[in-house]
């Protein structure tokens, strides 16, 4: 969410440290509805966590649902009150702090330290590799795509559609599983994927999952790039008019 936090209202729903639902409105309680219908079920239970204020309204809704914490950088006194009617939920404030540049893990006989990806794609990082270029709204969703792809357990997929998680694929052992797994969540909830936008958080080895994701509607990609078999996809896209593009980095969360 800390790479929200300067932009318009955003709400986000995790469960297992994993993006479940995540949208960007005008209105915080939109972007809390919204969020939501991404994935009503697994919020259930969730974390829900906003980039602004919680107000009343807000408050109201996020009442009707049962989840285990919600995260804000503060809370209108009415709001604080509507959500403290639940009493075994946990409310906390995001602070700001310098978060440490390095990660560890354990393993067999020892520790992994690993420098935490403190790389946000942005705009100026894309090249474009296919003949279309994607249109003003689609890089919006790209970038957005992007994000939620850093965040999420490899391997990922991530479907979006103006400024709303579709779906997502999280943690399978093939790019294809995941993609499949994103693509029947989105369409299991009702979500139309017809020029949606997707985020893998690794190269395409085969052309496979542009097909997958072409049949599916599925009209932008965003990928780090890098395999040498880059072409095969590029010239799919290219024969089925959709816009890919490369950041040159790859974001794997293990």
């Amino acid at each position: 969410m800390l790479e929200f936090y300067d932009g318009k209202p955003a709400f986000g729903i995790l469960k297992h440290n994993n993006a479940c639902g995540f949208a960007v409105r005008d209105t915080l309680t939109n972007a809390y509805k919204d969020a939501l219908a991404g994935d009503p079920v697994s919020a259930f239970g969730g974390v829900l966590i906003s980039n602004k204020i919680i107000d009343l309204e807000t408050a109201i809704e996020i009442n009707t649902l049962f989840c285990e914490v919600v995260i804000a950088p503060n809370y209108d006194p009415e709001a604080l009150a509507v959500l403290k009617e639940k009493k075994n939920r946990i409310i906390l404030i995001q602070k700001e702090e310098k978060l440490p540049n390095q990660t560890l893990r354990t393993c067999l006989n020892g520790v992994l330290v690993q420098d935490k990806d403190s790389k946000t794609d942005e705009k100026e990082d894309l090249t474009t590799a296919t003949k279309l270029h994607p249109s003003a709204p689609q890089i919006d969703d790209l970038l957005f795509a992007s994000k939620l792809c850093k965040h999420t357990k490899s391997n990922t997929i991530v479907l979006a559609k103006n400024q709303q998680l579709l779906a997502s694929g999280t943690g399978q052992t093939s790019r294809v599983d995941a993609l499949n797994q994103a693509i029947h969540k989105a369409t299991s909830f009702g979500f139309d994927l017809k020029g949606a936008a997707m985020a893998s958080d690794a190269f395409f080895p085969f052309p496979d999952c542009v097909e997958i994701a072409d049949q599916a509607g599925i009209k932008a990609v965003i990928q780090p790039g890098g395999s040498i078999k880059d072409k095969l996809s590029i010239d799919y896209c290219d024969a089925h008019k959709i816009s890919m593009v490369f950041t040159g980095i790859r974001h794997f969360k293990h």
